[in-house]
C-alpha cells in the first residue's frame, strides 16, 4: 500500500510540475504532505519535515552564499576578460557558441560539483545567449549533459562517490575503465551542442553584428580596478582550490569568501547593502526550493515509501533475466534515481541490487559501475538542488526546462549504457 502510494504521489508531483499547474516550491511540499496524512502519518509529518530540512541545511546555505558570491564577483567585473575574448573567438555564430559552452562546461564539470559547474558556465555565457537572442535552454542543457558525463563517473563526484562507498569498491578499479566512456560522452554533448545550434541558427535570422557593437565588458579604468581584478581572481582560485581539495566544507568556502570578496570590492556598508539586495530575489528562490526540496524528501523517507519502492521494483525483475542482471541495473538506474535522492537510491537500493547479483554471480563492481549511468536524467529531478539553480540563473521554469532537456538527458543516459557496454566497463 505504501509503495502504490508512494508511485502515485510521485506521479502527481511530476505531473502538476511538468504541466505547470503548481509552483515547484508549493508542490514540493503541498503533495507529500498530503500523501503522508492519506497513509496515516498525520501526527508524524511535521518531524519528518524537520529532518529533511536539516539535511539539505548545508545545501541550502551553499547555493545562498554561492549565488551571492559569483553576484559580486559579476558586479565586479571579474568575467568580463573572459567574456571579451570568447566574444572575439565565437562573435555571433551560434554554433560557435554552443560549442565553446560544452567546452568550458566539460572542463569545469570536472570538479564534480553542479553548482561550480552551473555558476560559472552561465555566468560567463548567458550574456552572450542574451545578446543575439539564443535560447537560454541550450545552454542548460548542454551545461547539464556535461556534468553528467564528467561528474557522473569521477571517484570524487557525488554518485560515484555514494557507489564506491556503499559497495565499498577500489576507486581506481571502479574509475579506470570508465575513461574511454566519458571520452565518448564528451565528444556526444559537442555533438548534440552542434545540433542543437544549427537548428537554433536556422531559427534565428541573425543580422550582421559587428563585434564592436555587441554589449561588451567595460575596460578596467584604474590601476586599483586592475589590481582589485587580479585579487578577486586570486580568491576565487583560492576558494576553487580549497573546494576540489575539501580543506573546509563547500558551504563555510562560499560564507567566507562572499564575507571576502563583498569587504574587497564593496567597502561602503551602503553599497554592501545595495549588491545583496541585487542578488537577493535569485537566492532566496534557490534556497526557498531546497529547503522545500527537503521536505519532500524527509517525508518520502520517514513514511517508508522509498524503501518499499525500491523493494517492488527489485521484485519485478525475474530471475530468468539474471545473465542481464548488470544491464536491467543500469537501465532501473534511471528512473530509480529520478524518482530518489543519490543517498536514498546508493546507500538503500543499491546494496539490495548488489547482493542479488553477487548471488547470480556478478561482480559488485559491475553494479556500482552501472548505477551511475542515469544520472544524466537524475540531474533533471526536483530532489536535486543545482538543478534549481540552473533553471532559476536562466529566468526559466523547472517544468518547462524538464520538457526540453528529458529526451536529451534520456539519450545520453542510454549513450552511456551503450558505451559502457562497448568498452567493457560494464558486460553482460
Amino acid at each position: 500500500m505504501i509503495a502504490i502510494l508512494g508511485f502515485t504521489m510521485i506521479a502527481v508531483f511530476t505531473a502538476l510540475i511538468m504541466t505547470n499547474r503548481m509552483s515547484p516550491i508549493v508542490a514540493l511540499v503541498a503533495v507529500p504532505t498530503i500523501f503522508a496524512v492519506i497513509a496515516g502519518f498525520s501526527a508524524d509529518v511535521g518531524t519528518m519535515m524537520l529532518e529533511g530540512v536539516k539535511q539539505v541545511a548545508p545545501t541550502a546555505a551553499l547555493l545562498l552564499f554561492a549565488i551571492l558570491y559569483f553576484g559580486v564577483m559579476i558586479d565586479a567585473g571579474l568575467f568580463d576578460p573572459f567574456i571579451r575574448v570568447l566574444l572575439k573567438l565565437v562573435k555571433h555564430d551560434p554554433i560557435k557558441i554552443a560549442l565553446g559552452t560544452a567546452a568550458l562546461a566539460l572542463m569545469v564539470a570536472l570538479d564534480g560539483d553542479g553548482t561550480t559547474t552551473y555558476m560559472i558556465t552561465v555566468t560567463a555565457l548567458l550574456p552572450l545567449y542574451v545578446r543575439i537572442g539564443m535560447n537560454p535552454l541550450i545552454l542548460a542543457v548542454i551545461a547539464m549533459l556535461s556534468l553528467s558525463v564528467m561528474s557522473g563517473m569521477t571517484p570524487w563526484g557525488g554518485p560515484a562517490t555514494r557507489a564506491i562507498v556503499a559497495l565499498g569498491v577500489e576507486p581506481s578499479a571502479f574509475f579506470l575503465p570508465f575513461i574511454p566512456v566519458m571520452i565518448i560522452g564528451a565528444i556526444c554533448v559537442l555533438l548534440i551542442a552542434y545540433y542543437l545550434a544549427k537548428k537554433e541558427k536556422g531559427r534565428l535570422q541573425i543580422s550582421q553584428i559587428e563585434l564592436g557593437e555587441a554589449v561588451e565588458p567595460k575596460q578596467a579604468e584604474t590601476s586599483m580596478s586592475a589590481f582589485r581584478w587580479w585579487i578577486n581572481l586570486s580568491l576565487t582560485a583560492v576558494l576553487m582550490t580549497f573546494l576540489i581539495m575539501g580543506v573546509w566544507p563547500v558551504s563555510v568556502l562560499f560564507i567566507v569568501g562572499f564575507a571576502l570578496a563583498l569587504m574587497i570590492n564593496f567597502p561602503s556598508t551602503m553599497k554592501q547593502k545595495e549588491v545583496m539586495m541585487a542578488h537577493a530575489g535569485n537566492a532566496l528562490i534557490v534556497t526557498a526550493l531546497v529547503f522545500a526540496a527537503g521536505i519532500f524528501t524527509g517525508i518520502l523517507t520517514g513514511t517508508g515509501m522509498v524503501v518499499e519502492m525500491s523493494q517492488a521494483l527489485i521484485a519485478l525483475i525475474p530471475a530468468s533475466m539474471s545473465e542481464y542482471f548488470t544491464i536491467i541495473v543500469a537501465l532501473t538506474s534511471i528512473p530509480f534515481t529520478f524518482i530518489m535522492s543519490n543517498d536514498a537510491y546508493y546507500f538503500g537500493v543499491l546494496p539490495v541490487l548488489a547482493e542479488t547479483a553477487t548471488a547470480y554471480g556478478i561482480d559488485p563492481l559491475q553494479i556500482a559501475r552501472a548505477s551511475v549511468l542515469g544520472q544524466p536524467v537524475h540531474l533533471l529531478s526536483p530532489l536535486v538542488a543545482s538543478t534549481f539553480l540552473l533553471v532559476g540563473m536562466i529566468g526559466k521554469e523547472l517544468g518547462e526546462y524538464q520538457r526540453y532537456a528529458f529526451k536529451w538527458c534520456f539519450m545520453m543516459s542510454l549513450i552511456l549504457i551503450v558505451a559502457s557496454l562497448g568498452v567493457g566497463a560494464i558486460s553482460l
